[in-house]
């Protein structure tokens, strides 16, 4: 039956791409699990640690993970039932409202969902039925998840960007995205490289420009595309997030003093060298010839 279907898939790509548009919007909607929840979970975590600590009783909460309990509409506590659940056409169907209280619902999630789907479909077409789908997928998935985390706690959290590192490494000992040397030097450089940055800042403000999230982040997009891709990631992320962040002071009124996460930049940086990163340098080269 596997096999099959794989024959399909590789006979009909529009049949491929389509399905991994399907998964895609369905991995979405988890995704928005994991970007309201974890942040929450590591917070009762930081706090069972500190009453521990202080050899306090823990704080007696109940279950609380990516899988229980059940969603709940924020403003009613209302159980989201199955058939509202399902990626952007549950939203439609309920006009972008909670189906218990009539509260709006956060465009937020069909956003995230459609986003997932869109980019898992050009993954798919871009690498085809191949091992670099199977492996691009969960990069881009998490790189997502990462994205909104951070925009909303400015938190890039370890449980996300450490296996991601190693996962990186695992995906390229075969030469999947590089070869092994060049994603072990990616790693490190990535990490080294944003240290750097940190404590020339640090040494010359007194301030603390990033945080130690976002070298664990560089780290990881260094390990699954190798260290020659390193600058075109950090160049885009760092065009963007200046010209978002000149936009913002200059027309959202926002706060000088008010950071700014760079994560989104990175991981945005991440996908677009994932996708065209080589054609982009090889673009480059020809211009400086």
């Amino acid at each position: 039956m596997f096999s099959e279907i794989l024959a399909l898939a590789r006979e009909a790509p529009a049949f491929f791409v389509g399905f991994v548009i399907l998964f895609g919007l369905i991995a979405g909607s988890f995704l928005n699990v994991v970007i309201h929840r974890l942040p929450k979970i590591m917070e009762r975590e930081w706090r069972a640690f500190c009453a521990e600590l202080a050899e306090q009783p823990a704080p007696t909460t109940e279950i609380f993970n990516l899988v229980t309990p059940r969603s709940r509409c924020p403003s009613c506590a209302g159980p989201v039932r199955a058939i509202d659940n399902i990626p952007l056409l549950s939203y439609l169907a309920l006009r972008g409202k909670c189906h218990h209280c009539g509260v709006p619902i956060s465009p937020r999630y069909p956003i995230v969902e459609a986003l997932t789907g869109v980019i898992s479909g050009y993954v798919a077409w871009r690498f085809g039925v191949s091992f670099a789908t199977l492996a691009a997928l969960p990069f881009c998935w998490a790189l997502i998840a990462l994205t909104f985390i951070d925009a909303d706690t400015q938190l890039l959290p370890d449980q996300i960007t450490q296996p991601l590192i190693w996962l990186g490494l695992l995906a390229n000992l075969g030469g999947l995205f590089t070869d092994i040397q060049s994603s072990i030097m990616g790693a490190v450089a990535g990490y080294v490289s944003l240290w750097a940055v940190y404590w020339l800042f640090k040494l010359a403000t007194g301030k603390e420009g990033m945080g130690y999230g976002d070298f664990k982040l560089l780290a990881a997009i260094g390990a699954w595309l190798g260290w020659q891709l390193l600058p075109v990631v950090i160049l885009l992320s760092s065009l963007v997030g200046a010209t978002i962040g000149v936009s913002l002071i200059l027309f959202a009124r926002h706060e000088r003093s008010q950071p700014i996460p760079f994560g989104p930049y990175l991981a945005g940086g991440g996908i677009i060298a994932l996708l065209w990163g080589q054609d982009l340098t090889q673009a480059y080269l020809n211009w400086l010839h």
